[in-house]
């Protein structure tokens, strides 16, 4: 074993013999022979009892990484990799599948803790060699439907249960929530994030930690920050104004930080105006740690970064998923003056922080058993909750007792696609299919349909082969085009047609235009098609979209006479949908992110990284200007704006009313009164903007109770000086301009019901 000269003043060579015979009890505290170990002993007693080594190690997982000089599949990643890579950090100690792990030292009684994805559930392996149980995860709807609930009791409900399953099974921190913006819906990873506003980002984030964290678990918040994009994630330089990273990449992450302490932060790929963001100090140490006052540690994402020495010096406290090379970097660095063992000490002391809250830690004898009924019942009113109904021409919906008989068509009517790949997947035990949710309803499928998309799926999957490298993103099978006069027939043999309309979604690569943002040309002959076939009977066509980002609507949806977004809604997919469809939940989902017309449309269409052109720079030269806060300033029409959902009840605002607060605050107060014939729940957001301006900003959101006809709830939002500030670069501060406001209370953000006005008399200046 090799022992490092340690520069700290205590005794040198007694530590050098205890490291090598592991008697911690040789190494004194004060005049005692204590033995010194976390928990017992001060941070700063266990620090100065370790080696230079292990220091350096505690720094870096305790995962080996890539070898040294693997081609940089990942975009210009580490060259001291080489081999075939885990699967976006897979480790087998502890928690076999787990991402990675930390470093352990048993003597100083320091654990090794494991981390795990993530964003839609536990991401572990379900089986294991030396047992015959199963370790299944519950799969919990994507990040983007669980945003469309507009529920943040509903998201700290799902949190808990993600923590209790992560605890159950030996993790101690959940590498999530994702809550990057919605720059670009051609993103690859929108899926894991929840809107293209900060705002709601910020808080469905912070309800997602404290729900985890209730349980004893901890959670890591990311990309911090600006992990718009796959193109090139790993170098690509996002070119971004000051003004705008604050206003709208970093306002989420710092609403999350504020209300809900995460345990720790992850850092991301790519680089913010020419500096890596896990080599930032600026980014990890100004902002975060002394603005926000984050307390937990950093840690990278998988292999993020080039300078390893920097990452320390920012406050990138722990270097991930580990490879010794890189520990001896850190150490070497400290022996030759580069490195200051103090700021390595620094950065220890915040991780030993976070071990000794955690359950490996504190003696947790975890069971390997959740309680997985009762999370699927989770799953389920989560996915119902986040649906968003688009489209109800003719009360089509809910389905009435004279439907029997659904003629299903779509791939994903019967291999219902639940959640992402990548770091979002999970390994439950099942996926209720549409077709099998409709048929637990009592709805009738034609016998014929299923078999003959099992071999249609053969057919397409053997076109499209084995995927090459678990790094490439999934191929969509091309959907199943049946002829007019199959159609007719299925038009005369059942009461409704339904037609799924699917998308994957997941890491390593951003979406493209042409048949993925757009319908494929055998999806928009099918939604003809039905169309034409079933109306023609004075029957209605239902298209489900079970997506995991937006998709072109407006070409095609006049064809339709409803349109349920299921997006990728978890394990009880069809269970959910089926629920939706036939009225026994009424949908009470709106969009946290705009449907555009078309892909030119959106304002970062003419900036976002174009895989062919192998980009190294984003410019985010659209600014603040990202989706509704866009469309609405500038006329643009879209196809369903932020905001919009559709509903088996409608509801009237009224009473509103304002009341001037101490410290520049108003209170707003309105009620909503269910004026339909169903139970529902409504939505109210409240957007602020300036006299002299076109831009709102959702700045407050409520979602009533389950209201039932005739039933009112009232509902109350503070507004602050601060919800009316904008980011000053000059002065590096948030400033709130005197002048008058206007307060806008509406069902979506084109749907205003209410309006009132507030005014500010003085300048208020926010320095943090």
């Amino acid at each position: 074993m090799r022992i490092r000269r340690s520069k700290n003043p205590l005794n040198r060579n007694l530590k050098r013999i205890a490291a090598l015979v592991g008697l911690a009890s040789l190494i004194s505290c004060g005049s005692n022979k204590t033995p010194v170990k976390l928990g017992v002993s001060s941070n700063q007693e266990v620090i100065a009892a370790m080696t230079l080594d292990e220091k350096a190690q505690l720094l870096v997982g305790d995962d080996p990484g890539f070898p040294r000089g693997y081609p940089s599949i990942f975009g210009g990643a580490d060259t001291l990799f080489m081999s075939q890579p885990p699967v976006v950090g897979k480790t087998e100690k502890l928690v076999p599948g787990a991402a990675g792990t930390t470093y352990a030292i048993p003597r100083l009684g320091i654990p090794s803790i494991v981390l795990a994805d993530g964003p839609a559930g536990v991401r572990i392996d379900p089986t294991r060699p030396d047992t015959s149980k199963t370790f299944y995860a519950t799969a919990f709807p994507i990040e983007s439907l669980l945003a469309c609930s507009w529920d943040t009791e509903l998201v700290q409900k799902v949190g808990k249960c993600m923590g209790t399953e992560a605890k159950e099974y030996g993790v101690d921190i959940l590498l999530a929530p994702a809550l990057n913006i919605h720059r670009n819906p051609l993103g690859g990873r929108n899926f894991e994030y929840y809107s293209e506003d900060p705002v709601i980002s910020g808080e469905m984030a912070a309800a997602m930690v404290n729900g985890v964290q209730s349980v004893g678990v901890g959670t890591s918040i990311k990309h911090f920050a600006a992990n718009n994009n796959e193109t090139n994630r790993m170098s690509i330089n996002a070119n971004i104004d000051e003004k705008t990273l604050h206003e709208i990449y970093l306002k989420g992450f710092e609403i999350a930080v504020k209300k809900s302490n995460p345990w720790t932060v992850m850092s991301a790929y790519n680089k913010i105006n020419g500096v890596y963001c896990s080599e930032n100090p600026v980014l990890l140490d100004s902002i975060l740690r002394k603005d926000w006052g984050f307390s937990g540690f950093v840690m990278t994402d998988w292999f993020a970064g080039r300078d390893r020495i920097q990452q320390v010096k920012a406050g990138n406290d722990l270097q991930m998923p580990g490879s010794k090379y890189i520990a001896e970097q850190i150490a070497k660095a400290v022996e030759n003056g580069e490195l200051d063992e103090a700021i390595v000490d620094r950065n220890i002391d915040r991780i030993l922080n976070i071990i000794k809250q955690t359950p490996r830690f504190n003696g947790y004898d975890y069971s390997d058993n959740p309680d997985l009924q009762a999370h699927a019942k989770v799953a389920a009113q989560a996915a119902t909750d986040g649906m968003v109904l688009l489209k109800n021409n003719r009360n089509t919906l809910p389905l009435g007792k004279s439907i029997s008989k659904i003629a299903a068509f779509g791939i994903a009517s019967f291999e219902t696609i639940s959640r992402g790949t990548g770091s979002g997947n999970v390994n439950s035990s099942y996926t209720v299919s549409i077709r099998e949710g409709l048929e637990n309803k009592g709805y009738k499928i034609p016998d014929e349909l299923e078999p003959a998309y099992a071999e249609h799926v053969k057919q397409e999957k053997e076109r499209v082969g084995e995927k090459k490298s678990y790094f490439d993103p999934d191929i969509m099978l091309q959907e199943k085009n049946w002829s007019e006069a199959e159609l007719k027939q299925f038009a005369v043999d059942c009461d409704l047609a339904l037609f799924t309309i699917s998308r994957t979604s997941g890491e390593f690569a951003d979406r493209k235009v042409a048949d993925d943002f757009g319908l494929t040309a055998a999806e928009q002959q099918m939604v003809k098609k039905l169309s034409k076939a079933f109306h023609a009977k004075g029957k209605k066509l239902v298209v489900v979209l079970n997506i995991g980002g937006v998709i072109e609507t407006a070409s095609w949806k006049n064809e339709a006479d409803a349109i349920l977004l299921a997006w990728q809604p978890g394990q009880e997919a069809g269970n959910a949908i089926a629920q939706i469809l036939s009225g026994d939940v009424t949908p009470s989902g709106k969009l946290t992110m705009t449907f555009p017309v078309k892909y030119n449309d959106v304002p970062s269409a003419p900036y976002f990284p174009n895989p062919s052109t192998n980009p190294q720079q984003a410019d985010y030269t659209e600014g603040t200007a990202v989706g509704y806060r866009y469309y609405r300033e500038a006329g643009v029409a879209t196809s369903y704006e932020f905001g919009f959902g559709l509903s088996y009840t409608d509801f009237v605002y009224n009473n509103l009313s304002v009341d001037s607060l101490p410290d520049h605050k108003c209170e707003i107060e309105l009620s909503v009164t269910n004026t339909g014939v169903s139970n529902g729940q409504e939505v109210v957001q409240l957007y602020l903007k300036a006299k002299d301006s076109k831009m709102i900003q959702l700045k407050h959101f409520a979602k009533t109770a389950l209201l039932k006809p005739g039933e009112l709830e009232t509902l109350k939002f503070e507004i602050t000086a601060e919800d009316l500030a904008g980011y000053d670069p000059k002065q590096k501060a948030w400033i709130t301009e005197p002048g008058a406001y206007d307060v806008l209370l509406g069902a979506s953000s084109e749907d205003i019901r209410l309006r009132t006005e507030i005014a500010l008399d003085q300048q208020v200046v926010f320095n943090y």
